[in-house]
């Protein structure tokens, strides 16, 4: 406990200091006092403009990715797990409601604060400014000033939000679970932050259209590229490919018409390189550690998915549900509902999914499963082809991606609560507590799960809450109570002897691998390396190309061309991160390579073990085992009815009750509102979902 509360009082002190020279940099003190002074200490022959940004904005969010590798991998070793915390209360929902969705007590304390943040920095670079007013050209009145004041500081705090954009898509980042969070379940701050970034610079944009056109009549500048300045042509460039991202990302556009939001999407790689043209070297060290950091995911997520991963088996559900099973390094643990990123070419070249992982690295230490349910064009593509007599398809993964903690296990009782497909994060749950309730060192939580199904074949989901290895012999500390929903059915069927499981094996080809860490067991200590020894080669040449490139040029007072700076910045970026990324992945994929030989021609057996959906007629089954004849017993179905959860939740027992919900967005915000209400103090909500 003294060992990570030091940690975490390094990385919030690294944080506050950081988030204070925030506050400070639009502040008079900051210009007229400050600056001088870091320009006098700071500026040098190595990095000229780019000195006190790269000290004071770069470097303290690029120790933190580095330490807190090193953080999470001595976390992991010591084998502990988040435990119930003090601060408990701020997990607890404080707005359920649209567009924002489920919003906590701390998510919301850092939203107001951000935005306090975006309201002080506008006031105060307003007030500097207007202090000293600078007329651009002849004959400009005061309120004209003015108005190009406004629209250029409101591109300022734009570029605040675009210091933060990219961090909440870094998958594989070191810093979102210093704060408890992971990658999907961070994406709504990625959204805000898009939306708060592309409003800011369309009123940036306009405005000085408006400036240009309305008030000066100098539209010409509006397509210049200086070579002595920051270019208004590439913002033009950067601001429409924006609006077309902006455009394609609401909910409505993205639902309906997904692959036009995900291709639209992969503009950002355009709308990055001409908003750097436009903002310049020394505002680029600003936003410098998100774009290092997610490029360095990005690279590492290319090398991971150019190898083929075998697939061992599936399984194909009545109800259009498929469970697909690949080999697994046995060095590989994740904890329950990580989540695997899935690109199948022969349905799709270009697009990956996410799906939440059902197995257990413990109970299936060689096996790796997913859970997909057929909805949409590509998962209805992906199940026509699993329904063919195929006996190879060529898969790719990314991943799996771990939550930053799975403190819910340590809770005295779990409520689960699901809707349809929205039980496949707790597979894994209780495949994990079905583990736990084997060792006798391991504190098993009391489990209800509740489940609501539209149709009879919907009951086949629960099939999937037992590994394909079978469980084991002793489960005697397991206390777990299944009440499952039909909704849309007011009776038990007929037994429809044609509705079962079809499972399917798959033959191994050489040119396939199973799941493996990327960069192996000590993949954060390698990342860790990764971080730090490409941003130290990425400071040693950039300072190489200052000083005996750029240096000499202004030196002799000619012009050196300021895109040049820029493109200089983005080379020696993405060389850095290639070199060294390459480098360590290279160094151990040999030992990668050699345990997945120890794995790659293993026989898998077909899975036959009963499960709970054969519960339907109890009287015409013969239990297999004891452990599955627990189960059995401590599940009831109800037929044309609604789990009423208000009654569940008012029945839970005891002073620490989690509460995880997953399924339809109606079903979380309704559970969340429950579990915000004064009267449910024991009540402590977590919801498991990609959107909100």
């Amino acid at each position: 406990m003294k060992f990570r509360a030091a940690w975490q009082i390094l990385f919030l002190s690294i944080f506050v200091g950081y988030m204070f020279l925030w506050a400070m940099l639009p502040t008079k003190t900051y210009k007229n006092i400050w600056t001088p002074k870091f320009t006098k200490h700071l500026k040098s022959t190595y990095f000229l403009e780019q000195s006190t940004n790269l000290l004071l904005f770069s470097f303290p969010l690029m120790l933190v990715a580095a330490l807190g590798c090193v953080y999470l991998h001595l976390q992991k070793k010591s084998d502990s797990e988040s435990s119930k915390s003090h601060f408990d209360f701020l997990r607890r929902p404080a707005v359920v409601m649209a567009p924002l969705g489920i919003v906590s007590v701390l998510e919301l304390a850092f939203a107001a604060m951000f935005v306090a943040l975006l309201i002080w920095s506008l006031a105060n670079y307003l007030y500097v400014s207007f202090e000293h007013l600078h007329m651009h050209t002849p004959g400009e009145t005061v309120r004209q000033a003015k108005f190009r004041s406004v629209s250029l500081r409101l591109g300022y705090i734009g570029n605040t939000c675009m210091a933060f954009l990219f961090f909440p898509v870094t998958r594989g980042s070191s810093i979102l679970p210093l704060i408890g969070l992971k990658s999907e379940s961070s994406i709504k701050y990625h959204i805000w932050l898009g939306h708060i970034s592309t409003v800011l610079f369309a009123i940036h944009s306009i405005g000085f259209v408006i400036y240009w056109w309305a008030m000066t009549d100098q539209m010409i500048l509006m397509v210049e590229w200086s070579s002595t300045y920051l270019s208004n042509l590439a913002g033009v460039i950067a601001f429409v490919i924006s609006l077309v991202m902006w455009g394609t990302s609401f909910d409505r556009v993205r639902r309906k018409m997904f692959e036009l939001f995900f291709y639209s999407h992969h503009l950002y790689i355009l709308y990055v390189f001409f908003y750097m043209f436009h903002v310049g070297v020394a505002y680029l060290c600003l936003i410098l550690p998100g774009i290092f950091l997610f490029i360095i995911d990005r690279y590492l997520r290319f090398l991971q998915s150019r190898h083929s991963t075998r697939l061992v088996s599936t399984r194909l559900l009545p109800n259009s549900t498929m469970e697909l099973t690949f080999a697994k390094n046995p060095g590989l643990v994740y904890n329950p509902t990580s989540t695997l990123f899935v690109h199948v070419p022969s349905v799709c070249r270009l697009q990956w999914h996410p799906f939440t992982v059902s197995s257990s690295s413990n109970l299936d230490t060689d096996k790796l499963s997913v859970v997909i349910k057929r909805q949409g064009s590509w998962t209805q593509k992906l199940h026509k082809q699993l329904s063919t007599s195929l006996d190879h398809l060529q898969v790719s993964t990314e991943g799996p991606y771990e939550p930053a903690s799975f403190h819910f296990l340590s809770r005295e009782s779990l409520v689960m609560i699901s809707g349809g497909s929205g039980i496949t994060p707790f597979i894994s749950v209780i495949r994990e507590i079905i583990f736990r309730s084997t060792q006798s060192n391991k504190k098993v939580p009391k489990v209800l799960l509740v489940s609501a199904f539209k149709n009879t074949t919907d009951l086949t989901m629960l099939d999937l809450l037992l590994p394909l290895s079978g469980i084991p012999t002793d489960i005697s500390k397991l206390q777990i109570q299944i009440e499952a929903y039909v909704t849309q059915e007011h009776e038990r069927p007929l037994k429809d002897s044609k509705n079962q499981i079809q499972t399917k094996l798959f033959k191994p080809n050489p040119s396939d691998s199973p799941i493996s860490a990327v960069l192996g067991e000590n993949s954060w200590l390698w990342l860790g390396a990764i971080i730090s020894s490409s941003f130290v080669m990425f400071l040693l040449l950039l300072g190489f190309v200052t000083r005996y490139q750029i240096y000499p040029v202004e030196q002799r007072k000619e012009n050196y061309h300021y895109s040049y700076k820029i493109l200089w910045d983005m080379f020696l970026v993405c060389a850095s991160i290639f070199v060294a990324t390459s480098a360590v992945f290279l160094w151990q994929k040999r030992q990668i390579s050699a345990d997945q030989k120890q794995i790659k021609n293993v026989d898998f057996q077909t899975p036959t073990k009963m499960s709970p959906s054969s519960w339907l007629s109890p009287s015409d089954i013969e239990l297999e085992s004891l452990p599955c004849q627990s189960l059995v017993q401590s599940t009831t179905v109800h037929y044309g009815a609604r789990p009423d959860l208000k009654r569940i939740l008012a029945d839970c027992k005891g002073s620490d009750v989690g509460v995880l919900v997953s399924g339809p967005k109606s079903m979380r915000h309704e559970v969340a509102k429950m579990c915000s209400s004064g009267s449910a103090k024991n009540l402590y909500f977590e919801s498991i979902s990609f959107n909100w």
